[in-house]
């Protein structure tokens, strides 16, 4: 696709966005002037206590990006993390550029280009896990919280479950073991005797990019998988947390199970790629669904617009503002670019170069 091609779609693709998100309050019927009384109630100490959960979960996700690279310290996984959320939720498909973000970025820090992408293979990984795993949660969540209107329905969706989360279960050790990586792509291409043609090919793919993954990743997995594994869980709980926070300051009250539905079907739906970051899809969708748990709908819409302000508007300009202590990090007094020092290898785990050759 041609660079004009692409800025048109993500003028179009932004226009739904936008569109989507105007809407909602009326698919829900309420109408803008009654979120705005719902959200003028917030108080300065609501706000604070919102504000602190959003950073300490962007904090949480640094464990992450710090554990698959090696020598990257936390202030700097933090602009990374902003930066690539605000690129990505700017763009339809915006993951790639927001790859390219954070390889520039590590790239001015003094880290090698061979460890940039292991360390986004990584990181990627851990997110298909976690995406693997919310859908079983919502299930379990649903089925808990009596959501799920007969037996039937409900028998197959714990099916769901249970296979969902079996495949995170395999593929959590073939990962981190090189026999039970081999393993396992044995029984693929065994299970891929018994299937058609076209399913047969993708299920024997999926054992040949699970031995190449695993050997790619090896070395990092052997050091950092705790941490890759904390601090995904750490900043997915902040995530759910900051949805019953929002909820609550809106005066929206479901269960426990109901909050961890809703949650894990909100993030499912951010990764829809009709609209950057699934914006306009997924709040459309959780306020339909905080309804359907019997939330009024003035509250629901509020509570929606309030948690996509913190997981998704924010973000871009954050993230702009990230960039520009990136820069200026990387400048002298006169703007020209400041060359590495030992001291700034030494704090990063890099040997010591001169990265401005």
């Amino acid at each position: 696709m041609n660079r004009p091609a692409r800025a048109v779609l993500s003028v179009l693709s932004l226009a739904a966005a936008v569109a989507l998100v105007l809407a909602l309050p009326y698919l829900v019927g309420v109408d803008w002037t009654r979120i705005g009384r719902e959200l003028s109630r917030l108080g300065p100490g609501e706000l604070v206590w919102l504000s602190l959960l959003w950073l300490a979960g962007l904090w949480a996700y640094t464990f992450v990006l710090t554990a698959s690279l090696p020598g990257l310290t936390h202030p700097h996984a933090f602009l990374l993390n902003l930066v690539g959320s605000a690129v990505s939720n700017l763009l339809p498909f915006g993951g790639a550029a927001g790859v390219a973000a954070t390889f520039v970025m590590a790239r001015g820090w003094g880290h090698r280009g061979a460890a940039i992408a292991v360390s986004t293979l990584v990181t990627g990984v851990w997110n298909v896990l976690a995406r693997l795993l919310l859908p079983a949660v919502a299930i379990i969540a649903l089925l808990a919280a009596g959501q799920v209107p007969d037996r039937r329905v409900a028998a197959v969706a714990a099916l769901g479950a249970a296979a969902l989360l079996g495949a995170a279960g395999l593929a959590w050790p073939a990962l981190r073991s090189e026999r039970a990586a081999r393993a396992v792509d044995r029984t693929l291409r065994r299970a891929a005797g018994r299937l058609p043609a076209r399913p047969a090919a993708l299920l024997a793919r999926a054992g040949g990019a699970l031995l190449e993954v695993r050997a790619r990743t090896a070395g990092v997995l052997r050091t950092g998988a705790r941490g890759l594994t904390l601090g995904m869980v750490a900043y997915l709980a902040l995530q759910a947390w900051l949805l019953q926070a929002c909820l609550a300051a809106v005066g929206a009250r479901i269960g426990l199970a109901e909050t961890v539905a809703v949650f894990a079907i909100n993030r499912m739906l951010t990764t829809a790629v009709v609209t950057p970051s699934g914006a306009g899809i997924s709040e459309t969708g959780t306020a339909a669904l905080l309804v359907h748990f019997g939330v009024a709908g003035g509250p629901a819409a509020a509570a929606t617009i309030l948690y996509s302000f913190y997981t998704y508007a924010i973000e871009v300009p954050a993230g702009g503002l990230a960039w520009i202590c990136w820069i200026l990090g990387r400048q002298g007094p006169a703007g020209v670019r400041r060359p590495w020092s030992k001291n700034d290898c030494r704090r990063s785990g890099m040997p010591w170069r001169r990265f401005d050759e």
